[in-house]
């Protein structure tokens, strides 16, 4: 009789909380000393590719590359890596190949690497408008706009975005990603420092292409772009302003922008820089996980009646993740641990980063949600004109703070929407005197998907709510 013989199963090394220590992402030591974020995370063929990224090109690190991470749970580096600021990911269809940085591979996981694009900081890739068979848009941070053959890895530089859109140029600049949807490419530009704070410059953009011209949609800080493609046709855009995080919906039924409001889980993400690389992505079937402004969300791709209503905080957290993905039935999320920052922290020397395995549920564990923000700070607001919706759901006890500038008493109204649908219905006015402010408190137990506020007059006014 013959005997019987099974080859061992693969197993995961050791995990601290989820943390691979065996898969950390470690730079070199230096000089140049930088940070080594994880810019990308992708599934490929049973294979999981890892990119990562330094500050600024190759000026500001060595060490960093492409890894990968075998069926075998076994890491290597793969000698086609190069050093380099690297956040895009993209599978191409049509021609079955992975974008991953300036690397194209295939289904053999034959790497094919652009030398053109090496050197620029790519931050995005999107289907092309016109011959999506063949060609890809590549984003560079600094507003350099490719068209890459992924047949014969041919370059067309197409437009250097400082001018098109009027952004500020080289290191100043911070594009951070691209999606195309509904005949438009949409890129995200998330400027903002202390002058944007203060009101004297607005930098930040969101713009579309048609393949014509360039319009820009609004003047603020966005970061993140994503959807599901014909699963809704829709596009949500994450960003910010002093006031709150906003999420910015294109939807396909009407061809409109919406803006959206959400509570800032912390300020910790308010500077451009900080910001590496707040991410929506599919991690279920048909189910959008989005990190924005340090709360993690469930999104669903679908709008009804042109009116996004499937959103729903998770946890709030202190990470700053590159990507996040799935694998193998888990969730994988890349980090940017902390770094030498090029001498600016001097208590740290090792760039490295880690990766943590788990279940898309585990997030739930994290920080319960909750946050600040509203559809006013200081804004100017016309009488009787509805702000703004802010989200209501999905958080625990809740008030909101209303003040103004008007030399009379402001009455403002609190209107909200129970069933997300975009109908709202008024809760309670408040008078609010000359030179006072208000607070009010909502019951225990009180939520809504939305709530909006409204002023009798026009004038200077404040509408910021707390959730804890």
């Amino acid at each position: 009789m013959k005997k019987s013989s099974s080859a061992p199963h693969p197993t995961l090394p050791p995990n601290v909380s989820g943390v691979i220590p065996a898969f950390a992402q470690v730079a070199d030591f230096g000089p140049a000393r930088s940070e080594i974020g994880i810019g990308c995370l992708m599934p490929w063929l049973g294979k999981l590719y890892i990119l990562n990224y330094v500050s600024h090109r190759k000026q500001t690190g060595t060490g960093t590359g492409l890894r990968v991470i075998d069926e075998n749970f076994q890491m290597s580096r793969h000698p086609a890596g190069v050093d380099g600021t690297y956040a895009n990911r993209f599978v191409h269809d049509q021609s079955s190949q992975l974008i991953i940085g300036p690397h194209v591979i295939d289904t053999k996981h034959k790497v094919r690497t652009v030398k053109e694009l090496t050197e620029i900081r790519l931050c995005g890739t999107a289907t092309h408008l016109t011959d999506p068979k063949n060609l890809v848009y590549m984003l560079g941070m600094e507003g350099e706009l490719f068209e890459l053959n992924v047949r014969t890895l041919k370059v067309k530089h197409l437009f250097d975005l400082t001018k098109e859109l009027g952004t500020p140029g080289e290191m100043s600049c911070h594009f951070k990603d691209c999606y195309t949807e509904g005949g438009r490419l949409v890129v995200a530009n998330n400027d903002y420092s202390e002058p944007d704070f203060l009101g004297k410059q607005t930098e930040g953009t969101l713009a579309e292409f048609d393949g014509v011209k360039w319009t820009v949609i609004e003047r603020k800080p966005y970061v993140g772009l994503g959807g599901l493609g014909p699963y809704g046709n829709n596009i949500f855009a994450t960003g910010w302003d002093r006031a709150s995080a906003i999420l910015k919906v294109f939807t396909g039924g009407d061809k409109k922008w919406t803006t959206y409001r959400l509570p800032k889980a912390s300020h910790c993400w308010e500077h451009k820089w900080q910001t590496e690389w707040p991410r929506i992505r599919s991690t279920e079937h048909e189910r959008l996980l989005m990190d924005h402004h340090g709360m993690f969300y469930e999104l669903s791709p679908w709008a009804f009646g042109n009116r996004i209503w499937g959103i729903r905080p998770i946890s709030t957290h202190l990470w700053v993740h590159g990507d996040f993905c799935s694998w193998k039935g888990m969730l994988i999320i890349g980090g940017d641990n902390t770094s030498h920052e090029s001498g600016g922290n001097l208590q740290c020397a090792e760039p490295q980063s880690g990766l943590w395995f788990g279940k898309t549920d585990d997030l739930w564990k994290l920080g319960k949600p909750k946050g600040w923000g509203g559809p006013w700070w200081e804004t100017p607001v016309k009488a009787n004109e509805p702000s703004d919706p802010y989200l209501m759901t999905g958080f625990d006890q809740k008030c909101v703070h209303l003040s103004h500038d008007a030399k009379k008493p402001v009455a403002i109204t609190i209107e909200v929407d129970a069933l997300g649908h975009g109908k709202f219905h008024p809760w309670r006015t408040i008078d609010v005197a000359a030179n006072a402010s208000e607070v009010v408190t909502f019951p225990p137990g009180f939520s809504a998907h939305w709530v909006r506020v409204v002023a009798n007059k026009s004038c200077n006014a404040t509408a910021h709510f707390h959730y804890t």
